[in-house]
């Protein structure tokens, strides 16, 4: 019992490590791309906004879940709130 414990914090450990560096990279992605935005004139910026507007299509409401409303929320949140 006391090897399974162990194992299962072993591999709980593995995870959580695994986990941060997710989080790592995608804060790093988000620091490169909030760069590149900026250095856009208006009219490539709006470009590309259309473009994702494009690829992410409004759902129905009933369509709609929470890890859709995530990523529709943390899109305009990159495109109209950058990170300072």
């Amino acid at each position: 019992m006391k090897n399974l414990i162990a194992e299962l914090l072993l591999k709980l450990a593995e995870k959580e490590e695994e986990s941060k560096e997710l989080v790592v990279q995608v804060e790093a992605l988000e620091i490169v791309l909030t760069a590149m935005l900026r250095k856009l004139d208006p009219e490539q910026f709006n470009e590309i906004a259309a473009g994702i507007a494009t690829a992410m299509p409004p759902l129905a409401p009933a369509a709609e879940t929470p890890d859709t409303t995530l990523l529709r929320n943390y899109v305009e949140k990159l495109l109209n709130h950058p990170r300072v």
